[in-house]
């Protein structure tokens, strides 16, 4: 009898635990099922489409992975951005960087260059896009030229500020001809080389002459002859000084480089940007504003060249007037303008 009992109790032990394990099995693999629901809607929504199921799943695996960090990072209360499940939620923050942030980082230049706007006025906010300065937001895809759409994006501000005119200008031109020096299109550049590049070829084609396709191509000497605008030659701004940098944003949309290669700004969906970021420059944006948040927060209005589907419908803004002189991310550390 006393045996039967016993039999009972390890019996009922293992029903119980094996009851637990299963719901704890049922309870993951509904949590799995659900996300994998997510996954096709994101693959859906963005078009996604893999080559057979093995890659399907392992970019799964890289989805959930991320879809965690977006949720544990804005769970946490404590940030003044937020982050969001976007169209580059399955890919590696290596992937990710790898494909697109391809601005090469130099020694700044130690001798001393003229700065037109060293004593600008400065108003207390600026935003070049209110003022028909800047083009509607572009995407490079996976092609590394972020250089040349910020060297552009330059370009089209400076030459609507001289001409009144906006003219969406060519990227492409630059990916496929500016060739034979540093800038080495999909595979990177330098905004200064660029502006020298548009200089002495006498002018920039339009984007619609000569439009934009996200691989590097043969230049196309006819379409290179005709020219849409035109610039004078490049200034730098004073390197680590976000002071400076803000009499030049006043004035005209401007180049800047930043360290563009964290997860959270993989993400960024909101808000004032505050880090994480270091200063390991490897992304080219234009910044074409400045203001002050709701809650007091100064910050840089930025361009991005991601599609208008990143960030705040393609801009992201940045915190300003940093404890560093770099400046976040060390935006102040290589801007530069093209003069007219």
């Amino acid at each position: 009898m006393e045996f039967t009992n016993q039999c009972k109790c390890i019996c009922l032990a293992l029903f119980l635990m094996l009851g637990a394990w299963s719901s704890e099995v049922t309870s993951r693999s509904l949590q799995d099922a659900s996300m994998y629901g997510r996954y096709e809607q994101w693959m859906t929504r963005y078009g996604r489409v893999y080559s057979d199921i093995n890659e399907k799943e392992e970019r799964f695996k890289i989805f959930k992975e991320n879809v965690a960090f977006i949720e544990s990072s804005n769970n946490a209360g404590n940030k003044l951005y937020k982050l969001s499940v976007n169209q580059f939620a399955d890919l590696t923050n290596e992937e990710f960087t790898a494909s697109r942030n391809r601005f090469k980082g130099h020694e700044c230049s130690t001798e001393t260059t003229t700065f037109k706007y060293e004593n600008a006025t400065v108003p207390a906010t600026m935003d070049w896009r209110k003022k028909g300065a800047v083009t509607p937001i572009k995407d490079q895809g996976q092609c590394g030229c972020c250089w040349a759409f910020s060297a552009v994006a330059a370009m089209e501000g400076i030459t609507q500020l001289t001409t009144s005119k906006l003219i969406s200008l060519s990227e492409q031109e630059l990916v496929d001809c500016d060739v034979n020096g540093e800038d080495q299109g999909c595979e990177g550049g330098l905004m200064d080389n660029a502006f020298q590049f548009i200089n002495q070829n006498h002018g920039l084609s339009t984007e619609a002459n000569y439009p934009y396709t996200g691989v590097d191509g043969t230049c196309n000497a006819k379409k290179e002859a005709s020219h849409a605008a035109s610039i004078t030659g490049h200034e730098d701004v004073p390197a680590n000084s976000e002071s400076a940098l803000l009499k030049a944003v006043a004035n005209q949309p401007i180049s800047v480089a930043i360290d563009a290669s964290g997860s959270d700004f993989q993400f960024y969906s909101s808000g004032v940007f505050t880090g994480t970021c270091g200063t390991s420059l490897d992304h080219g944006v234009t910044a074409v504003g400045y203001g002050v948040s709701e809650d007091g927060t100064k910050y840089w209005l930025v361009k991005n060249s991601w599609g208008a589907q990143w960030g705040e419908q393609g801009y992201i803004r940045m915190q300003r007037d940093v404890d560093a002189q770099e400046g976040l991310c060390g935006i102040a550390m290589a801007a530069s303008y093209p003069t007219a």
